[in-house]
């Protein structure tokens, strides 16, 4: 299988340091209580950052939705905007990065006194880590895409837009797709239009435009929101609309958004080969604005 997050090996990632709670510790003892309340119930958010020629790509995007993300669930994380990036920093440069890296930031509500769901068990924290590896994606062939019955949450549940350390919806998608022959998940929404797949936001192109879901019920990415702005900014036709899984099949092109990945083509979603099953004009067009939206940020 292929994977949207799929990477060349790199064995410089064996001796990394890895940053936990403001110490840096090597890979092997880098740990967290079993008592954690990411591990015992998923209750934290993170964010996925990467390094470009020694800068965060977008990083006040990525402030913001981490500290929207934690007031949400009333979540401190111990540290001011600042002290993020300070972080940030530290673990970069102990680690030598200077570019082709990518940064998983966690953050927790700590550690319980005992093993239930209550916020106010939570006596011993907040827990934060930041995992970077060096990292250059490398994905042989376009993704193939399998339509599951799964759904990301809906607003008044586990709403999509967090980025929860609560993927097991996400996960159980992906185990369908795979199990369907396919890469990777395509989700519909509450109202059976395209939405998203299990890893990344989703995109067709049609006739020369450029199409999305409407962002009800899907990570409010923020690759997915530049891919949108610079379509605009060259004129290209892009919009955020409801469309099927018969439009979808006849799409021109398909291809999913993320910080990772960038913009990785589909070439197959439910055994239909989509458009030529390469990557197409279009979608090379919009790698090429996008990179060049990263060398300015």
């Amino acid at each position: 299988m292929v994977s949207t997050h799929q990477s060349e090996e790199d064995a410089r990632n064996e001796n990394i340091l890895i940053w936990v709670n403001g110490a840096l510790q090597p890979r092997a003892q880098a740990m967290v209580s079993v008592y954690d309340s990411g591990f015992m119930l998923g209750d934290g958010v993170w964010e996925g950052l990467r390094l470009y020629d020694g800068k965060w790509a977008f990083l006040d995007d990525h402030l913001d939705r981490l500290f929207e993300a934690a007031l949400a669930i009333d979540l401190d994380i111990g540290l001011d905007r600042a002290g993020v990036v300070a972080a940030l920093e530290e673990t970069r440069a102990a680690n030598g990065m200077t570019t082709d890296a990518h940064a998983r930031l966690m953050v927790t509500r700590g550690v319980k006194m005992r093993p239930f769901q209550h916020p106010a068990l939570s006596v011993s924290g907040p827990t934060m880590v930041i995992i970077m590896e060096h990292s250059r994606p490398s994905i042989p062939r376009p993704i193939r895409l399998a339509t599951v019955p799964h759904q990301r949450g809906l607003p008044m549940t586990q709403d999509p837009k967090l980025n929860s350390h609560s993927k097991l919806n996400c996960i159980l998608a992906c185990i369908a797709a795979e199990k369907a022959g396919a890469d990777e998940a395509l989700m519909l929404d509450v109202h059976g239009f395209v939405n998203t797949t299990n890893a990344c936001n989703f995109f067709i192109i049609r006739k020369g435009e450029v199409w999305t879901s409407t962002g009800d019920y899907c990570m409010n990415g923020i690759t997915r929101q530049k891919v949108i702005d610079v379509c605009r900014a060259d004129g290209i036709p892009v919009f955020e609309r409801n469309f099927s899984l018969v439009e979808t099949y006849g799409a021109d092109e398909a291809f999913l958004t993320g910080t990772f990945g960038a913009q990785t083509p589909v070439g197959q979603i439910d055994g239909r080969v989509i458009g030529h099953g390469q990557l197409g004009p279009m979608t090379k067009r919009i790698r090429t604005l996008y990179k060049d939206l990263v060398a300015r940020s």
